[in-house]
């Protein structure tokens, strides 16, 4: 039997395209495994599909700014090494596909080590650092933005486009509007903060919330233990997280508050959700959601509103600027050229295993 290994998590960015593949080689027989950390997102959200085993590795986060935890975690990725490496030979996977996020860089160092192909993806514009280091040791690259091959000017790179979830087409309006208990004549927000840096969207939108609710209702993803059990208002409801009934949630949505992660905008476009996106600032990041929501801005799908600018009155300004323009922003949607990365991938994948 065929068997893949898949890597990759820290956030449900790096999570997404994973879950969007293995049902795939399930579909074909491929027993399908995933290395990833203890107790980070990708053990809950992998957890959705039983078929897949999960094997947990020791990993140290991977920060560009000081803190005593970098003297520690230097060792605890030394062990993931020394773990990822024994797993992969006693798991022999033809083949290891990377999702990126300070997990994976373990997985990679320990399949290159035991010379099985790795195929990373890239969804951002700029490779993050665990890419980075990735990279030398990966037999392709797949890239979502075309400047992003251009700027690795590598014979590794493959621009594929974005690799969007089929059962994100399957939602059902009406299913979502039940869901969250909403009114079928009344305009949907849908906000999206991201599970991680959703902070201050979440107390922006909270402040702004009695302004928001006179146009539409509200529907917020604000992280894990980031609800306000005291906010039990008509028209708003709050998660810390949407898995199945998310292509409902989506279809009942008129347009989109988000952070300007690479997976889940191209999800919005392909789906033709008008967004208003607040990047994460550099301060808190290394810009590649600013160059995201640049790319789409000056393409017409979305409007932006910078992180230190956001307060209740400009979140609702811009709201509001994205809902008067939806139609055009939607138009600009339409002409988006369509692939099919999922497919694209999914064959890739199997060649580098077959050519093992």
């Amino acid at each position: 039997m065929s068997k893949i290994m898949f890597t990759g998590g820290g956030s449900a960015g790096h999570v997404t395209v994973n879950l969007a593949l293995m049902p795939l080689f399930l579909e074909e027989g491929w027993s399908v495994e995933y290395a990833g950390s203890a107790a980070g997102i990708e053990k809950d959200l992998v957890g959705a599909l039983p078929e897949v085993k999960y094997f947990p590795i020791s990993t140290g986060k991977l920060r560009r700014y000081f803190d005593i935890q970098n003297v520690k975690d230097p060792f605890k990725v030394a062990k993931g090494v020394y773990e990822a490496y024994r797993l992969i030979k006693k798991r022999k996977p033809q083949v290891v596909f990377s999702k990126g996020g300070f997990v994976s860089v373990p997985v990679v160092i320990g399949a290159w080590l035991n010379k099985v192909p790795v195929i990373i993806h890239e969804s951002d514009i700029t490779p993050g650092l665990a890419n980075r280091i990735s990279i030398p040791m990966a037999s392709v690259v797949c890239t979502t933005f075309p400047e992003t091959a251009e700027q690795m000017n590598t014979d590794k790179s493959r621009y594929v486009g974005a690799v969007v979830r089929k059962e994100l087409h399957q939602g059902n309006a009406d299913r979502g509007r039940d869901f969250c208990g909403f009114q079928r004549n009344q305009f949907v927000l849908l906000i999206m903060g991201g599970s991680l840096g959703a902070r201050k969207i979440n107390e922006t939108v909270r402040s702004a919330l009695p302004t928001l609710l006179k146009y539409f209702q509200v529907v917020h993803i604000c992280g894990k233990g980031q609800l306000d059990p005291s906010l039990d208002i008509p028209g708003y409801r709050q998660y810390e997280y949407i898995n199945d009934e998310l292509p409902d949630v989506l279809a009942m949505a008129d347009l989109v508050v988000s952070r300007a992660g690479s997976n889940s905008i191209f999800e919005f476009l392909s789906l033709r959700k008008p967004m208003l996106l607040i990047p994460l600032s550099r301060q808190q990041s290394r810009g590649d959601q600013i160059l995201n929501a640049q790319s789409f801005e000056k393409a017409g799908y979305c409007k932006v509103l910078e992180e230190e600018e956001l307060d209740g009155d400009t979140l609702f300004s811009g709201v509001m600027d994205v809902f008067k323009s939806r139609k055009e922003i939607v138009e600009n949607m339409r002409s988006n050229p369509s692939s099919d990365a999922l497919s694209t991938v999914f064959r890739l994948i199997k060649e580098t295993a077959d050519n093992k």
